[in-house]
């Protein structure tokens, strides 16, 4: 990766860093686990959820992003998503995590939440889609809405 594309990509983190929770750099992430729902497995075109915990967020150079499960919160995440697609970081040593809170979701919208995270888990099945249906995120590390 050139040192330009790790500029842009720091420059389009830093706004985000400065209103998200403080967590410490090059330390783990606060321990939740997500059983409602959870991780968005795709096996042979078949979709399924298995339990998730942030323990297993070990062995690669990570994005982590937490985000409601509305439009509007997925079109102010599309700059930094574009950016991390054109920069086609190697999958075998970084990852993108993406936590979504279906529990701030539009009433009677999680169908079409989980049928747009299928959607991209057929597009980049190397991209890991956790469904936070209780809000389990949000709430143990204190996340602003």
């Amino acid at each position: 990766m050139t040192l330009r594309k790790i500029l842009a990509l720091t420059c389009l983190l830093l706004p985000m860093m400065a209103s998200a929770h403080q967590f410490e750099t090059g330390q783990r992430v606060p321990p939740i686990g997500i059983t409602d729902r959870g991780e968005l497995v795709l096996d042979k075109d078949q979709f399924s959820y298995k339990t998730w915990n942030s323990a297993q967020l070990v062995g690669k150079v990570r994005v982590l992003q937490h985000i409601a499960g509305r439009t509007s919160a997925k079109e102010k995440n599309a700059t930094l998503i574009e950016a991390i697609k054109s920069a086609k970081l190697p999958h075998d040593r970084y990852q993108t995590t993406t936590i979504v809170n279906t529990d701030d979701a539009i009433p009677g919208s999680g169908m079409f939440v989980r049928s747009s995270l299928e959607s991209n888990k057929k597009l980049y099945p190397w991209s890991q889609f956790i469904v936070d249906s209780n809000g389990v995120a949000r709430g143990a590390w204190q996340l602003d809405e």
